[in-house]
């Protein structure tokens, strides 16, 4: 059985290439744009063997055909149904994917047989791994995980084993358009070990249908999540849901560009969490920016926030824990920055919070020494259950924080609150290096 471990950082080695064919009249990429997939021609049509029939035998062999250099298509109109697991390794293809995967709701299927990730006791039902790939959806293509048979069968308690639908693993050179993502168990896009990836107009839903108003039964499905990565780039991205971030920056994840985003629900971006584990976990060179953050049925926690954990190993009882004690993990989070946020509803403001994991021992121990962050033009309002804070800081007393800033941050604390009177961050500091915070007025800054 293949385990994917997370292994260390790629090749950080950036290479100045042209634009491919298929990504000109587009705008520049702050990174190296993928390199096209070198073509022979061929072209593998598949058609759905029927309901219930496990498509994914006559999908390996169509890719495995059109390797190196071919196009394998699904026609716009028809589904595929996804009975078990698969791990195609491609080089040189273009997917036309104008149809969608529909995954089974066999859950003893996929918690005893989806690939085992390391990382939080998590698992894949689908991982693609190679390079030079181009994925189009056209707007029509994507994956249909059968979320809700597991929403409605763990009401909000999350159980081990529900796959992830789209993973990509030891890739590069991948660009990914014009696709969606509706009702993934568990995280919708995680890309592992990857590098020149970018992915554009991509729209991700997670919503329970059959949950009461005002209950959560959604958890765990992030929309996009890195780790272990370099040169990655998400643009035009629509996430809908209450299950957890929209956007989560994970361990070893370098030179990281999201523009263009629309989040409704859930708990915004985050970078983290950190720190989890025995082992670097380092976050540098981020970028976010030009960003709505909508509140759906008063169910938005966060906007923009940084998340590590203390700095002891502390026992865990989530399954994501395994039932092992952890935080303890070290590093940086250096040259972040969060731009031109337009706050609909959320929970909080600006945050920085190290204390992921805590028994209530080990508050401000974390070992990851969070440093040169902006967040930058913050503008709407926050929920009205709140105080009239709009910002958090809560760092490290072994690492304090320093050169935090706190620009052009015009939030109300709620709704009624008039634009006019909103001046700066407020909020409470601790933790933080000496003048380590600019911008921000409240305890400890």
């Amino acid at each position: 059985m293949v385990k994917f471990w997370i292994l260390g950082l790629l090749s950080t080695a950036c290479l100045s290439l042209a634009t491919p064919s298929h990504l000109a009249g587009r705008d520049p990429l702050p990174f190296p744009a993928p390199r096209s997939p070198k073509t022979t021609g061929k072209v593998c049509t598949l058609s759905p063997l029927g309901p219930g029939r496990d498509d994914v035998p006559q999908i390996l062999k169509a890719f495995d055909d059109c390797n190196n250099g071919g196009t394998v298509v699904f026609p716009q109109g028809q589904v595929f149904y996804i009975g078990s697991r698969l791990n195609p390794v491609l080089f040189d293809v273009d997917i036309d994917w104008q149809g969608v995967w529909q995954f089974s709701d066999n859950a003893t299927y996929w918690r005893r047989d989806a690939y085992p990730v390391a990382f939080q006791n998590h698992a894949a039902g689908f991982v693609i791994s190679g390079e030079r790939i181009h994925i189009n959806g056209h707007g029509t293509g994507g994956i249909n995980g059968s979320g809700n048979s597991w929403y409605n069968v763990e009401k909000g308690t999350s159980l081990i084993g529900r796959p992830m639908p789209f993973v990509f693993w030891n890739s590069s050179d991948v660009f990914v358009e014009h696709f969606f993502v509706k009702d993934p168990p568990l995280w919708a896009v995680n890309v592992m070990n990857g590098t020149n990836m970018w992915f554009d107009d991509i729209y991700v839903n997670a919503t329970a249908t059959s949950a009461p108003y005002g209950v959560n039964w959604v958890q765990n499905t992030d929309g996009f999540d890195t780790m272990d990565t370099n040169n990655i780039t998400l643009t035009n991205f629509v996430y809908q849901g209450k299950g957890d971030d929209a956007i989560a920056i994970k361990p070893r994840s370098y030179n990281i560009y999201c523009q263009n985003l629309t989040i409704n629900g859930g708990n915004g971006i985050a970078i983290g969490s950190l720190g989890q584990y025995l082992e670097d976990s380092s976050v540098v060179n981020v970028t976010v920016k030009d960003v709505k953050i909508i509140t759906h049925n008063n169910d938005m926690h966060n906007s923009a926030y940084i998340k590590t954990w203390i700095g002891e190993q502390t026992p865990q009882s989530f399954y994501e824990s395994a039932g092992q004690p952890r935080g303890g993990g070290w590093g940086i989070v250096n040259n972040i920055r969060f731009e031109n946020f337009e706050l609909f509803g959320a929970g909080g403001g600006p945050t920085i919070n190290q204390d992921s994991g805590n028994n209530g021992s080990f508050s401000g121990t974390s070992n990851m020494l969070v440093s040169n962050i902006s967040f930058v033009n913050f503008t709407g309002y926050l929920a009205t259950s709140r105080s009239n804070a709009t910002a958090s800081i809560s760092c490290s007393t072994r690492k304090p924080c320093f050169n935090i800033e706190m620009r052009d941050i015009k939030l109300a604390p709620n709704k009624t609150s008039p634009a006019s009177s909103v001046s700066g961050a407020a909020g409470s500091c601790k933790y933080i290096a000496p003048g380590g915070v600019y911008g921000m007025l409240g305890s400890g800054c």
